[in-house]
């Protein structure tokens, strides 16, 4: 990967030095480059706008390169959803906005049921499929303001702004309906165990955005150990 990107940027790189070039060689290539020429106001000013044109296009193909590059670094590959890097950050960011205008802020840790099974019935196929629709489901569900991802393996998380623990438990809920509703057959039904943390800044119930994780992953565990498709508000 990181050799081709370098091929890129070299293929790119001459792809501008040859255009640069061409666009200086058009309109002179019977013209002596004697000091004459150089001095003439004319060719100072096609000069520049050759170079700042050469060096536009390099900027910004080369910058739709570093954005497609940075959007690959944050995007979990197999559900679409962001990753664990960018759900540190975007917490941490979210924290510190909450603390900051004193609003509510909610965590969901979102655990898949019996993903396990799948992949000893169906194969790792399956069961890379079922973390699709479970990703599906989940994009879909989010508000504007909230933001998914993909903890790890069949953990998933929301970062939810704004949000009391009432309208963090309506989410919950409403997410496993849509999970539950994300197959045709209720044979294949997803369901999923959920655990909740809320930062409710009147409180000042938790201290940063570790516990706050650390507050959800325990209510994780609470919920997993009362059965499938369970909620649980730390």
């Amino acid at each position: 990967m990181k050799r081709r990107r370098g091929l890129n940027y070299a293929l790119m790189a001459a792809a501008g030095a040859v255009m640069g070039l061409l666009l200086l060689r058009a309109p002179f290539g019977s013209v002596s480059l004697t000091a004459d020429f150089f001095s003439n106001r004319y060719v100072y000013t096609y000069l520049f706008v050759a170079i700042a044109v050469t060096f536009l296009g390099l900027g910004y193909v080369l910058g739709r390169q570093a954005d497609k590059l940075r959007r690959i670094s944050t995007t979990d590959a197999l559900t679409g959803l962001c990753n664990r890097r960018a759900l540190d950050l975007r917490l941490r960011q979210e924290w510190d906005r909450a603390v900051r205008y004193r609003s509510a802020l909610a965590l969901l840790l979102i655990d898949i049921d019996g993903l396990k099974q799948v992949n000893s019935a169906l194969g790792h196929r399956g069961g890379d499929d079922l973390l699709r629709r479970a990703g599906t489901a989940i994009r879909v569900s989010l508000r504007g303001s909230d933001f998914g991802a993909r903890w790890g393996g069949d953990e998933f998380a929301i970062v939810a702004p704004g949000t009391s623990r009432e309208a963090a438990e309506r989410l919950a809920q409403r997410l496993l309906v849509r999970l539950k509703g994300s197959v045709a057959s209720p044979r294949d039904a997803i369901s999923a165990s959920i655990g909740i943390a809320v930062f409710d800044p009147d409180k000042a119930n938790l201290r940063g955005p570790d516990l706050l994780m650390q507050a959800a992953d325990e209510a994780l565990y609470a919920a997993k150990a009362g059965g499938l498709a369970q909620v649980k508000v730390a």
